[in-house]
């Protein structure tokens, strides 16, 4: 029987062998974190330069923005190492602060996307109490209620996991998650699954029903209301709803694959689903965001022409 205080270290069996592509895998994926941070920070900026976005649903893409980079930095740097490492290793407390960055990045960003649902529903469904209902504390205790929430929820998880004796210290996977090192438990993990469960799906589907009966309420208003009614849910749903879906493609693939076995999916396909929802998500919010909502791009637009 092996305790965590002999486990110093886990060994991810998720990487293979890439060849003589190693050096080509690492500049992909190098490419693309620094796309990912250069987005997200350029939108960042924007957002919080421009008086003119000084707006609710601005400041709610702001924290949107924040939390991609949250995300991806909790996977790249470590993904970048491993790639070119011979012994694909990690330190155990490493593997557990992996494992709260992944957890938060994802509770953070359904949260995030149902205020984004309630914001939506306020402007379009009540747009003469929109700034009534919608005031500075307002979106500043929204924003906080996002962020805290997760890292209360997941701070007993992580108290009841990391003392657990464990009989191994192998996860079949490229990065480390909770459920991954609580299937190494030698002990009784009754109770921990049980918690999991529970902080999971009350916020996945908390999250997920609360922006269905936003989107309900929106639909009748648009069936019931004007050309115009119509046209403005339409542009600024549109994105919100895409990342929705392909978040939560991700993200439940993730779910399935950590709770079930999918060993009859081929290896290469386990991967790149488990890594979707951590590396095109932060990619595609920023891209879908920022060419489809107006004020942001025509300001990009301007600091563009102005650098040139």
């Amino acid at each position: 029987m092996i305790n965590t205080t002999q486990v110093s270290f886990f060994t991810l069996t998720g990487y293979f062998d890439t060849g003589l592509v190693t050096n080509l895998c690492f500049i992909v994926i190098l490419a693309l974190y620094i796309f990912i941070v250069g987005s997200n920070v350029l939108l960042i900026v924007v957002i919080c330069v421009n008086r003119s976005l000084h707006e609710p649903m601005y400041m709610f893409l702001c924290s949107l923005f924040v939390n991609e980079l949250y995300g991806s930095t909790g996977l790249f740097p470590s993904l970048l190492v491993q790639i070119l490492s011979d012994v694909h290793t990690v330190s155990a407390p490493l593997c557990f602060l992996q494992i709260f960055c992944v957890h938060i990045y994802g509770a953070v960003e359904y949260l995030n996307l149902a205020i984004m649902s309630y914001d939506r529903y306020l402007a379009i469904c009540c747009p003469l109490q929109y700034n009534t209902h919608m005031t500075s504390k307002k979106i500043g205790i929204l924003i906080a209620a996002t962020w805290f929430y997760p890292c209360f929820a997941m701070a007993p998880l992580l108290y009841l996991t990391s003392p657990l004796q464990l009989c191994g210290n192998t996860i079949s996977k490229v990065y480390c998650d909770t459920h991954s090192v609580v299937k190494l438990a030698c002990s009784d993990t009754t109770v921990i699954n049980l918690y999991g469960l529970l902080a999971t799906f009350s916020t996945i589907f908390g999250a997920l029903l609360f922006i269905l009966y936003t989107y309900m309420k929106i639909l009748l208003v648009c069936f019931s209301g004007s050309d115009q009614t119509r046209q403005k849910a339409v542009s600024t749903c549109t994105p919100h709803l895409a990342s929705i879906l392909n978040f939560s493609f991700g993200a439940s693939f993730e779910i399935l694959q950590s709770r079930f076995n999918m060993k009859n999916v081929p290896n290469m396909l386990r991967i790149f689903l488990s890594l979707y929802f951590l590396t095109c998500q932060p990619l595609f919010n920023p891209v879908m965001y920022g060419l489809k909502m107006t004020k942001i791009r025509n300001i990009c637009k301007s600091l563009i022409t102005n650098i040139k």
